[in-house]
């Protein structure tokens, strides 16, 4: 697969592409059946299966206040895209300028003349160009005209649940994790470095615990969870805690890891956590005694989650 980081790379059009374009944020199943077309049709006419991307979100720069929390930081987006098979990611860098771009410009200078589209696959609801006034109809219309063609796919249920960017991200904030897995296709998935915390669990509590310095925006609900632990490519159970524990008066969000049947230095290592599902709300308890023995009820309920899995 290959990465284009800007548009100025693509120095000739590419080979019979056919395109989607999105934010795809989780890259989700509905995301995927969008792939799914494009990777179908690139395969009828023997072209190049092209997804173009931004970085950052446009509602990071179009309404920068209020910008929702992505599911997926950038890296972690383009590895989901490669692993659905695409060919070609056009990672666009988005700004005020870009945003700029009338609708009929950007079809004809860089769908048409820089990136060479014959087909392009786009969802229901699909909006572009300055203040969003391009859609399916224009598409369609200059499509006619420039030789391209649109095709449209609908929108994804499961279980009467639209998948959307916004469902994910809701189910994830209220820690129902189980049900977002069933939108995504995938455990929701944090990735991050650890690094040095206060050296309690082991010391205080007799279980050791890896504090993860998270590398995207959505964490969880605070509370307990038991997770998949992907370090070194080798899968790993666990229990995370997301909170403040209260316990010690903590002010600050941690996300922390105790790794079940592992005994290696963890600190510097970039690992990822799937989030399997939800035990309990973050607590505070009276003593360590009662912390300790309740972590190991947690990691109790988790092995009984993993038997199920």
């Amino acid at each position: 697969m290959q990465v284009i980081f800007n548009l100025n790379e693509i120095r000739k059009p590419l080979i019979s592409p056919v395109l989607t374009i999105g934010n795809f944020d989780g890259v989700h199943k509905g995301h995927l059946a969008l792939f799914d077309k494009v990777k179908d049709r690139a395969k009828a006419i023997s072209g190049q299966s092209v997804v173009m991307t931004f970085e950052p979100h446009p509602l990071k720069i179009m309404r920068q206040a209020d910008g929702p929390q992505l599911i997926t930081h950038t890296g972690q987006k383009l590895e989901l895209i490669e692993k659905a098979g695409i060919d070609i990611i056009v990672c666009v860098s988005f700004d005020r300028g870009f945003a700029a771009i009338p609708a009929r410009d950007f079809v004809n200078n860089i769908l048409v003349e820089k990136i060479g589209i014959k087909e392009i696959v786009v969802g229901y609801d699909y909006t572009f160009g300055h203040n969003r006034e391009g859609d399916i109809n224009l598409l369609r219309e200059m499509g006619n005209d420039l030789g391209f063609v649109v095709h449209l796919v609908g929108p994804v249920q499961i279980d009467h649940t639209l998948v959307s960017s916004t469902s994910i991200r809701r189910l994830v904030q209220e820690g129902r994790v189980t049900e977002a897995k069933l939108l995504l296709g995938r455990d929701f998935e944090v990735q991050g470095t650890v690094v040095k915390g206060q050296n309690r669990g082991g010391r205080l509590l007799g279980f050791p615990t890896a504090n993860l310095h998270p590398h995207g925006e959505l964490l969880p609900k605070r509370g307990v969870y038991a997770v998949k632990l992907l370090i070194d490519d080798v899968l790993y159970n666990g229990v995370t805690n997301v909170g403040y524990n209260p316990t010690f008066g903590d002010t600050g969000l941690t996300v922390e890891t105790h790794v079940l049947d592992y005994s290696g230095d963890l600190l510097g290592k970039t690992i990822k956590v799937h989030f399997v599902r939800r035990l309990r709300d973050e607590k505070t308890f009276k003593s360590l005694e009662d912390l300790s023995d309740q972590i190991a009820r947690d990691i109790v309920q988790a092995k009984e989650v993993f038997r199920e899995f």
